[in-house]
């Protein structure tokens, strides 16, 4: 299975983000990952379509965009318009508009030709979006509550990450992605993919680092 390290922008300096693309491609990054807040489903806001639309051009590697916002139906065409590669929707947002919004969302995505993922808090049990695995091309464990970059690792998620693998084996899709975000260092990252994440977000570990680009080897290795 594929250890991807996907960087979070979050991180970078947003004044100079095109240089901060450009680092990313040079250093070996797999997939940029982009932490959209509304500062209503968390409280900071970061960026919308616009920045994705800007940064596309900048780069050929894959862009995840997360959103941690409220209504995210409301915002998929304009990401999928503005080059996302793949749109991940928390569990928690949709869930407290209705039972079935997740899975029209991750539908609504896949309608624009873009991959999809489901996300869960730490305080989500990863099992209540097991019945959306069928669409999802990832699913994503926080390792964090969202909001905030520089955090530490919540233990926790390694038990969900291990749920979340076993399940889609068990659902003959053992190379799904996982992905994993908030708190990843060089220290944890060995037991964050023994547990079974292949998808590794790291934010403030890469932006950082002294050398990107050996940090990034080292999170692969």
């Amino acid at each position: 299975m594929q250890i991807k390290i996907a960087p979070s922008i979050l991180s970078a300096d947003f004044s100079k983000m095109g240089e901060a693309i450009k680092n990313l491609n040079a250093a070996g990054a797999d997939v940029i990952h982009c932490d959209v807040m509304d500062g209503s489903f968390v409280e900071p806001i970061t960026f919308g379509g616009q920045m994705v639309k800007n940064i596309r051009p900048l780069t050929n590697l894959p862009l995840d965009c997360h959103l941690m916002i409220e209504h995210p139906k409301t915002q998929i065409k304009f990401f999928a318009e503005a080059g996302a590669d793949i749109i991940t929707v928390h569990y928690e947002a949709c869930n407290k508009i209705s039972p079935t919004y997740l899975r029209e969302t991750l539908e609504l995505i896949k309608s624009y030709g873009v991959k999809c993922g489901a996300v869960v808090n730490p305080d989500t049990d990863v099992e209540k979006i097991f019945p959306v695995f069928d669409l999802c091309d990832m699913v994503l464990i926080m390792s964090v509550f969202p909001g905030y970059g520089g955090q530490k690792f919540i233990p926790t998620a390694l038990e969900q990450l291990k749920k979340a693998r076993e399940y889609a084996v068990k659902m003959g899709r053992g190379d799904m992605d996982i992905e994993v975000d908030g708190g990843v260092t060089e220290a944890n990252v060995g037991d964050i993919k023994a547990a079974g994440a292949n998808v590794i977000v790291a934010g403030s570990t890469v932006f950082k680092s002294a050398d990107m680009a050996a940090t990034i080897a080292a999170l692969k290795a």
